[in-house]
């Protein structure tokens, strides 16, 4: 049974609804510790100064901001203290918008919202905004840090994403390799091929499809290593050839979706064979 980080209320106009939150994912990363391979000890990391590589005591450690090279603004938590948001119990709500309008990049960390003591105005919050087609925006404190989020509603539940702020998301145009893309020319053939090629893999969205392969294979690793099994490490998978030609690319891709639906009739309707025919008056000719 998971636990709430975070218990309060979602307030809009002068209606308070008592809310826990919960973690929306459990991440399940695999972390290993360093050892003295002498003694299997664990390591541990000291702190030492840069300059002279004495260790520092506590008491010497103090927090400080670098503004050019090698110089550092000395800031006291004292300083810090009236500018630390007000832990405040509450998720106000300020604006509903269109979720088609928030472009993903802003979403953070998802979040399961569940009603506290008393379900009906969460209930009929969920409802409305499900109804609406609205995602509400609003802010609230946790762990003395001020976010702004986003509430959705999913088949009677409400569902909430902190949201990155507008000055933390990289500008598309500060990367230099997207600058000339608007010049790139492509046929219409290649276009239509590439086409068929998104169509050919369409298919509806199941998450339990994509597994972390390298996480299950590191843990069966450790299982048979500690069970004192012999085992044999996978060969590594040979690099693949660089591809030169992107028609030809394309097409031995779109074959090998045709291949696959195939070999699975119920992948639907074949949109390869009506690029072929469109593409077949010119390889008849290249060929005469």
């Amino acid at each position: 049974m998971p636990r709430p980080v975070w218990s309060g209320t979602i307030s809009f106009g002068l209606v308070a609804i008592p809310i826990k939150l919960y973690n929306g994912v459990s991440k399940k990363n695999i972390s290993f510790n360093q050892l003295d391979d002498r003694t299997m000890s664990r390591i541990k990391l000291r702190k030492v100064s840069a300059e002279t590589g004495e260790e520092v005591a506590d008491e010497h450690i103090v927090k400080g901001y670098e503004i050019s090279k090698g110089r550092y603004v000395v800031v006291d938590p004292d300083e810090l203290e009236p500018f630390i948001p007000s832990a405040t119990r509450s998720i106000d709500l300020e604006e509903f918008v269109d979720l088609s309008e928030i472009d993903p990049v802003y979403f953070d960390s998802p979040y399961i919202v569940a009603p506290d003591k008393t379900p009906k105005p969460y209930a009929l919050l969920a409802r409305a905004m499900e109804q609406a087609g609205k995602v509400a925006l609003g802010r609230f404190v946790m762990r003395n840090k001020q976010y702004v989020a986003a509430l959705r509603a999913v088949d009677g539940r409400l569902m909430m994403s902190t949201m990155v702020f507008a000055d933390e998301v990289v500008p598309v145009a500060a990367v230099d390799e997207l600058a000339d893309l608007d010049e790139v020319q492509v046929s219409d053939k290649e276009v239509l091929m590439a086409e068929a090629l998104v169509e050919s893999l369409s298919a509806a969205f199941e998450p339990k499809k994509y597994r972390d392969n390298y996480r299950e294979q590191v843990l069966d690793l450790i299982e048979r290593k500690a069970a004192g099994e012999e085992f044999e490490l996978p060969t590594a998978a040979a690099t693949a050839p660089a591809v030169v030609d992107l028609m030809a690319a394309l097409e031995a891709s779109v074959k090998a979706a045709k291949n696959a639906r195939q070999r699975h009739p119920a992948g639907g309707p074949d949109v390869v064979d009506a690029v072929e025919d469109a593409a077949a008056p010119k390889r008849v000719r290249r060929s005469a």
